[in-house]
């Protein structure tokens, strides 16, 4: 899981080339809007889902995003206990971002499967395979001027990553950002998570703010 940068709608010369002619703005200062893509990629199977919003990316909206593709796509997997999510260490998907782990423990619980929590460390992002994917998007549309919100849609719908069309979808609701939890509820929170920080690695001998485990089975904490 990750998000790209933010991307501006409007008139704007975004490098490549087209045949069409099309004339663009030479500055970017006064977009329409901006959108976010964020991407769920599953590498086993190749398959990409992209979320985008003209709201801020927060906890909620990463998690709301999360549920949505269980939601659609759970019934594929009837086997899977845990789901593994790999993330960059962002400032709102961190394991200290007290509403997005209130938000992924309540994930857990509501849809009765374990999460594994495993984060990259900084300067490591580039390891994500969802990285990639961005890039062939960003050649996919470079070229095209993308003057609406639905033109940036219509391009990522179009993109293929080997062979595969992504599931493309506009989240419309409005995310404050900021939100957190007391110290108290916090402390609730961590007793529902295992950080793993017991590792006998010689080089990485604590891994709790990298490797979290969510088990499902466990009695809720109120």
């Amino acid at each position: 899981m990750d998000a790209k940068a933010r991307v501006k709608i409007g008139s704007f010369d975004r490098g490549g080339k087209s045949r069409d002619g099309a004339k663009a703005d030479d500055h970017d200062y006064n977009p329409k809007t901006t959108v976010t893509p964020y991407g769920i990629f599953l590498p086993e199977l190749d398959e990409l889902f992209l979320y985008f919003t003209e709201s801020k990316v927060t906890s909620d909206f990463i998690v709301d995003i999360l549920e949505d593709f269980w939601l659609s796509e759970k019934h594929r997997f009837s086997d899977i206990q845990t789901l593994l999510l790999n993330q960059d260490n962002g400032p709102q998907n961190s394991s200290r971002r007290t509403q997005f782990m209130k938000r992924i423990v309540e994930f857990a619980h509501k849809h009765q499967v374990n999460i594994r929590l495993a984060y990259y460390p900084p300067y490591h992002s580039k390891y994500n395979p969802i990285e990639r994917t961005w890039a062939i998007l960003e050649n996919h549309w470079n070229g095209n001027i993308l003057d609406e919100v639905e033109t940036a849609l219509k391009f990522a719908s179009t993109m293929k990553w080997k062979g595969n069309q992504p599931v493309v979808k506009l989240v419309h609701k409005t995310y404050e950002n900021g939100v957190k939890l007391t110290k108290k509820a916090m402390a609730q929170i961590e007793k529902q998570i295992e950080r793993l920080t017991d590792s006998t690695h010689e080089v990485f001998p604590n891994l709790g703010n990298w490797f979290i485990d969510i088990c499902c089975s466990k009695t809720k904490v109120i």
